[in-house]
C-alpha cells in the first residue's frame, strides 16, 4: 500500500479515548484502523501498552509506544485519554493510555491528535520498530 497503510482513513471509524483531563468530555485523541490492528499484535507480545509524546526533536515528535509502566510519567505529563483496546471479536484487552509532556500539550492544546501508521522504522525505543512500522500523529484543530 505504499509508505500511507491504510491509516485513519481507510477501513472504519477511528477508536477513540475516554477523556482523561479534568473538565472535559470530548476526546482529544483517537486511533486510526490501522494502529488498532497494530496494537492488537504488539499487546499479544508484549502485554499492556502506553503512548507517550514528548515532543522532542527528529523521532521525539512520534508517538512512543511501551509496554505499560516502563515509561514513567510524572508532573510533566498530561493524561490526554485511555483507549479500551477491542480484540477482533470487539472484547475489550484492556487500557492503553495516552501521556504527553505539559511543554508538548502547550502547543498542541488546541489540536485533536490520531494516532496512525506508516510503514517505516523510527529511531526511537518503541516496540513497533521490529515490525517496519512506525506510529505517527495526524492532527485537526478542535471546533
Amino acid at each position: 500500500m505504499g509508505a500511507h497503510e491504510g491509516g485513519s482513513g481507510a477501513g472504519g471509524a477511528r477508536l477513540e479515548a475516554r477523556p482523561r483531563i479534568e473538565g472535559e468530555e470530548a476526546s482529544r485523541v483517537a486511533l486510526s484502523p490501522v494502529a488498532v490492528e497494530l496494537l492488537r499484535r504488539l499487546w499479544a507480545r508484549h502485554g499492556p501498552l502506553m503512548f507517550h509524546q514528548s515532543g522532542g526533536c527528529c523521532d521525539g515528535s512520534s508517538p512512543m509506544c511501551f509496554p505499560a509502566g516502563d515509561f514513567r510519567t510524572g508532573d510533566a505529563d498530561v493524561l490526554l485519554g485511555t483507549f479500551e483496546l477491542p480484540d477482533d471479536d470487539g472484547r475489550v484487552l484492556g487500557e492503553l493510555d495516552f501521556w504527553m509532556s505539559v511543554e508538548q500539550f502547550a502547543y498542541w492544546k488546541h489540536t485533536h491528535l490520531t494516532v496512525d501508521v506508516v510503514d517505516g522504522r523510527g529511531a526511537g525505543f518503541s516496540v513497533e520498530a521490529p515490525e517496519g512500522k512506525r506510529f505517527l500523529i495526524r492532527s485537526e484543530l478542535l471546533s
